[in-house]
């Protein structure tokens, strides 16, 4: 069956970079951002409108979601840091992950494919994020994320959807 692509809806893969970020919480997702900004310009004869609205900003998304899916790498690319290895050769395996030392920003491309069967492409997205939720055995610990959408190096878009590419 062919997907309505007049609809945009569920999240299918959340990947920085190559690299598929765990599971997002449900109903976590949030795209967050702001209105655009104008200014409105008035004058004395006219008291019911403005005469003029200058456009001073566009429109900006800064979506917000949780990772509860929390492998040590799942960890480390959202929140910096270090992977802790133990083991030698084809032994070799991640084991842990220790909070950076330093300042971090984890900037670079960020892709958002949706089950509705298109793809959110994000060249220059900064991720910030923090362990949060509650330690219960009801719930689950999270990565509490918000991934600002900066502009990319070359002035394209901030941002684009398109059809999903198999």
């Amino acid at each position: 069956m062919e997907k309505n692509k007049n609809f945009i809806y569920g999240i299918a893969v959340v990947k920085s970079g190559d690299l598929t970020i765990g599971w997002i919480e449900k109903g976590s997702w949030d795209w967050g951002g702001t209105k655009p900004e104008t200014a409105d310009i008035e004058a004395e004869q006219v008291p019911d409108a403005p005469v003029l609205t200058l456009l001073q900003k566009n429109a900006q998304i800064s979506p917000t979601f949780n990772i509860i899916q929390l492998d040590y790498t799942n960890i480390q690319t959202v929140m910096g840091g270090t992977l802790k290895e133990t083991g030698e050769g084809e032994n070799k395996k991640v084991t842990g992950w220790k909070a950076p030392t330093e300042l971090v920003q984890k900037s670079g491309p960020w892709t958002i494919s949706f089950v509705s069967g298109q793809t959110m492409t994000i060249p220059n997205g900064t991720i910030l994020a923090n362990l949060g939720g509650k330690l219960t055995l009801t719930e689950v610990s999270k990565l509490e994320c918000q991934l600002k959408i900066n502009k990319p190096d070359d002035d394209s878009a901030p941002y684009e959807i398109s059809d999903t590419v198999e």
